[in-house]
């Protein structure tokens, strides 16, 4: 039995900590980098007077995250549209299982779009992985974000899993706070989202009743988003062509920094972000007296169909398929001149990466085809 204090290793900074933190931020001369690119027109010393004199994880995100996020979306897409919001009751905590494309923007997004639709802003999960320094941590947690223990032998796995799953419970059913988690370690790198099974059992490990009534407490709702070109697309693609040949990809030090830098700065194009329909909806349709790995399964099964359903197509996922099977199926879906753009974007993109030309034209069309081909599993 896990206790409030057992996750003190683990949890976003409380409220009194926060002051210190940002005062730590603030003096970080990478700080005025990120201020430089994002802020550009405005007094930097007035916006570091504002946080030195923020107290809460609220009002650090309405001051200063809201409006830093907004400012990313303006520069480096074409516009960010939503749906679903209707699904959501406020005051209500949720479970928000999400597809995942960027390491920050992902949860970022969801954060703004909680407070236009006047909800709460969410916990969000952090790997440890990407604690690489200090400023890193005290820029995650003052936004709210909790850690998640990666790699350790079986039994720290264990230990650490059940620990995440019932601080997950905890936060959603006593501190009545919303989460952020993705539907699979890390970020899709091959455009085919699927909810892991493993994901779903460290979710089940904190369960006391049954299987259906432990699910509905923890009021999972799938959450999905769509850019029109993919973030950090060359380096998703350096590392499967890795795994295709060598089984395997290791990380240099830098290179989650690198992506973070590449995932805020890059351009999108157009994004969109949907709220699908709440777990507790169709948990009927999983069978309580079935194994718990066939139940597992089908959940799985139904969170991933809310993904297709509410991922949105742009025409480069139609070209790429099309593209990929030397075909015209879905050729009134786009125009030339997309096509085109398409083209040049996947040459940009190629260039400079090593490796049979063939195979890494295949790895790009296949980021992009893959939604489609998700869709059609459902239609």
């Amino acid at each position: 039995m896990f206790k409030k204090e057992d996750f003190e290793d683990i949890r976003p900074f409380y409220d009194p900590e926060i002051n210190q933190a940002l005062k730590r931020i603030i003096s970080e001369p990478n700080f005025n980098v990120i201020l430089e690119f994002l802020f550009p027109a405005q007094d930097k010393n007035k916006i570091k007077e504002t946080l030195a004199s923020t107290y809460s994880a609220h009002d650090f995100q309405v001051s200063f995250m809201h409006p830093l996020v907004n400012s990313i979306v303006k520069k480096t897409s074409n516009g960010l549209t939503t749906d679903g919001w209707e699904q959501l009751t406020p005051g209500k905590p949720y479970l928000f299982v999400a597809n995942h494309r960027d390491i920050v923007l992902d949860s970022a997004i969801l954060q703004v779009l909680l407070l236009d639709h006047r909800h709460s802003t969410s916990e969000i999960t952090f790997g440890s992985n990407l604690m690489i320094n200090q400023f890193i941590v005290d820029l995650g947690k003052v936004n709210r974000m909790f850690k998640v223990i990666r790699g350790g032998n079986k039994i720290e796995l264990l230990k650490n899993s059940q620990k995440l799953s019932a601080y997950l419970r905890y936060t959603i059913t006593k501190k009545k706070v919303s989460i952020w988690i993705a539907q699979r370690p890390g970020r899709t790198k091959n455009g085919y989202d699927k909810t892991e099974t493993g994901l779903l059992k460290m979710f089940n490990m904190s369960s006391k009743g049954s299987f259906t009534d432990a699910f509905r407490e923890l009021n999972i709702v799938p959450l999905i988003i769509s850019y029109e070109y993919e973030p950090c697309c060359a380096s998703k693609i350096k590392e499967l062509l890795a795994v295709s040949q060598n089984g395997s990809y290791t990380k240099k030090p830098e290179e989650d920094l690198m992506s973070i830098i590449n995932g805020i700065t890059q351009q999108k194009g157009r994004i969109q972000m949907s709220i699908g329909k709440p777990v507790s909806q169709y948990l009927d349709q999983v069978n309580e007296s079935d194994s718990l790995n066939n139940k597992i399964n089908k959940l799985a099964e139904l969170i991933d169909a809310e993904v297709y359903k509410h991922y949105k197509l742009w025409p480069n996922n139609y070209i790429a398929h099309d593209l990929l099977n030397n075909s015209s199926d879905y050729n009134s879906f786009y125009t030339g001149i997309e096509k085109e753009s398409f083209l040049a974007y996947m040459e940009k993109e190629l260039r400079g990466l090593a490796g049979e030309r063939k195979a890494i034209e295949e790895l790009f069309l296949n980021i992009y085809a893959n939604p489609l081909k998700n869709y059609n599993r459902i239609k």
